[in-house]
């Protein structure tokens, strides 16, 4: 085994949850993920879409065992000496696949090696091993310097609530609606000054419809600043319900920007520039509002690039008129209206 060290990490990581192109629902999750030698250990796993162990909406116990667990002060929660490191977004059942690995202690240094893709209660590293990926020795000080800090509440929990303002009640409530079904919490106001300060700590965004006048956004700012809340805002850019759900979702996202897979997005001539900093599934999503304010959606692109710079046609009748360009990663989205 190798006695070169790898440097061992911890960042904020989100599954974007979403509206997607047939209608079915994305589950928004936070959690906490492993940075080696100064990248995510997730982006060296193919283009897979999973969570660590370490997400923010199980329960404090459950969490604390995890992290115990990774300290192996607790026993590993396989056969073989096996722990999971990602696993299904959805249920987190090793049935739908988990990658695992061993972790064992050689004097001081943490190893995790024998990385595998794993359905059921014994691994097939024949079969399954991810061989070129690992072994990784960590000096100790370092790695229980880092999970430590999450036993004692060295991170910031994430605020997963939305306040939104606008005039438009009916879309705000399909808005919420489909906020809420993947995860996120929404409220409706139309006049900030009620709301209680205890209360406004708890939101991460802030989304306006396009009908909320600068007085309003001004007043909606102050009260934030005031209670001495850090949050983002968002300029609503049409009113569809999977486009808002987007921009929204590309807010909330507290992943380092060096650390993120899919960077940068933009929509002009017909085109679509799309650039990613590791090998992943990008799908592209056309939103249109016809003369008649009828929304139309058009799946544009569904493939696996390669890191770098893309340049991606897309079809004419998906991006006339009033159009947006909503490109799409397992850890990531971002929102673009089509230039002119």
């Amino acid at each position: 085994m190798s006695a070169e060290y790898a440097t061992f990490g911890l960042a904020p990581a989100m599954r974007a949850g979403g509206v997607l192109a047939n209608g079915d629902y994305q589950v928004h999750r936070d959690f906490v993920d492993f940075i080696v030698d100064g990248r995510p250990l997730l982006f060296q796993l193919s283009d897979l879409d999973a969570v660590s162990p370490l997400a923010s909406d199980v329960p404090p116990a459950i969490f604390t065992a995890q992290v115990r667990s990774l300290l192996l002060e607790a026993k590993a929660p396989l056969p073989g000496g096996r722990y999971v490191i990602y696993g299904c977004p959805e249920c987190e059942d090793l049935a739908c696949g988990a990658v695992t690995a061993l972790i064992d202690k050689e004097g001081d240094d943490y190893i995790w090696r024998d990385f595998a893709w794993q359905t059921d209660e014994h691994a097939d590293l024949e079969l399954n091993g991810y061989h070129g990926i690992g072994p990784f020795r960590f000096h100790c000080a370092e790695y229980r310097s880092a999970l430590g800090s999450l036993l004692d509440g060295g991170s910031e929990a994430p605020r997963r609530r939305v306040l939104l303002i606008g005039a438009r009640v009916a879309l705000l409530a399909k808005l919420a609606a489909a906020l809420r079904t993947i995860g996120i919490g929404a409220e409706i106001t139309d006049d900030v000054s009620g709301v209680a300060v205890d209360e406004l700590r708890t939101y991460g965004a802030v989304a306006f419809g396009r009908g909320i006048g600068e007085e309003q956004r001004a007043a909606a700012r102050r009260a934030f600043t005031e209670a001495g809340v850090d949050v983002a805002y968002v300029d609503g850019l049409a009113p569809i319900v999977p486009l808002l759900v987007a921009q929204i979702e590309h807010a909330l996202d507290r992943s380092p920007v060096e650390q993120r897979r899919l960077t940068r997005l933009v929509a002009a001539d017909g085109e679509a520039g799309v650039e990613v900093t590791s090998p992943c599934r990008v799908q592209l999503t056309a939103y249109r509002v016809d003369r008649l304010y009828r929304t139309h959606t058009h799946e544009v692109f569904d493939g696996v690039l390669e890191p770098g710079r893309h340049r991606i046609a897309l079809d004419a009748k998906a991006v006339r008129g009033e159009a947006f360009v909503v490109a799409r990663t397992s850890g990531g989205v971002l929102v673009e209206a089509m230039a002119r």
